[in-house]
């Protein structure tokens, strides 16, 4: 099913779980799923496990190389959804923590109706074929993964963002159900799941979308990509070209998380925006004033060619005079016979 698919199907259910309580201004994060720490089992502790990391520090911005606290998420969200948009939030996380806490994720995994159980031994060899088996109905999807596609319709698109984050973070899906999410998601789905990576996983299961974010052209979906989970995972060759992909594409080195960090001594780094800033001067476009900030930051001294700011373009040849009519001969002087 495609994230289109995925926006017309289902209502939600009055007969689910009660709404998750919001979170005045404690700080927690929302009812349901219990806060990082607990262990995944099965399909859900490979790659990706909780997030034990971020999902109770502090608030933080995007430079500060950590993820925003669930709770002031939420208290952000309340403050400014209508009462409607609140109402439906409550009611799409708590379709989310039944996911979180195997309710609907269970049902999903269950083998179809007629199907020899695990570990059940093989049918002996020469016996008598049976009727064929009726072809596997498609998987349904959970609920809450509707509410997440339809969260830009629910929220607005300034805090669909916020809203998704705080369903992936409740439902803790596992590292095929984040990829297909990501995968088959519009831009907006996509910049959420990778803006939650730090709740979904404490390892680099994740790098495979944020390395895929980085290799477009969007903006949006750039800085998503550059957020506390790059700056904790991304190794060294990884994270300095994430920084020019910034620079490139005009994206403010302000969106990296944990920027002064890890740029601080990296000498590699300061090359490389050397070498950057060279290539502009040398094609007559202007250095942005972002690759000096990052250079100051490494700490490194650079080239006088990397600290040059471009002057003006050379003035062009002036242009050669025009020919001038060569001048008339006077007649001869003297008396006309």
């Amino acid at each position: 099913m495609t994230g289109s698919d995925r926006r017309t199907a289902g209502t939600p259910d009055p007969h689910r779980a009660p709404a998750v309580p919001r979170s005045p201004s404690a700080g927690t994060g929302p009812a349901g799923p219990p806060h990082p720490g607990r262990t995944l089992t099965g399909a859900a502790a490979g790659a990706f496990r909780t997030g034990a990391q971020t999902a109770t520090e502090t608030a933080g911005t995007g430079t500060s190389g950590t993820a925003e606290a669930p709770g002031r998420l939420r208290a952000r969200l309340d403050a400014r959804l209508t009462a409607e948009a609140t109402a439906w939030l409550d009611r799409a996380l708590a379709q989310a923590a039944q996911a979180g806490g195997a309710g609907e994720a269970a049902q999903a995994a269950r083998p179809p109706a007629g199907a020899a159980p695990a570990g059940a031994p093989a049918a002996a060899s020469g016996a008598a074929a049976g009727p064929a088996a009726a072809p596997r109905p498609p998987r349904r999807l959970p609920t809450w993964e509707l509410r997440f596609a339809e969260a830009g319709r629910r929220c607005g698109p300034e805090l669909a963002d916020a809203a998704r984050v705080l369903l992936l973070y409740t439902a803790r899906p596992d590292g095929s159900a984040a990829t297909r999410l990501y995968t088959q998601g519009s831009a907006a789905e996509r910049r959420a799941v990778l803006a939650a990576l730090p709740y979904l996983t404490d390892g680099p299961g994740g790098l495979p979308l944020v390395e895929d974010a980085l290799r477009t052209n969007d903006t949006r979906l750039v800085a998503a990509a550059v957020g506390p989970y790059a700056a904790a995972h991304l190794d060294p060759h990884g994270w300095r070209h994430a920084v020019l992909k910034c620079l490139f594409t005009g994206v403010p080195v302000g969106a990296v998380a944990g920027l002064a960090a890890r740029a601080e001594g990296d000498a590699e780094l300061a090359r490389m925006l050397g070498d950057y800033a060279e290539e502009r001067r040398a094609a007559g476009r202007p250095v942005p004033d972002d690759l000096y900030r990052v250079l100051d930051l490494t700490g490194v001294t650079a080239s006088p060619e990397a600290r040059t700011a471009p002057g003006p373009p050379p003035a062009p040849a002036p242009a050669p005079a025009p020919a001038t009519a060569r001048a008339r001969t006077a007649p001869p002087t003297g008396e006309e016979s």
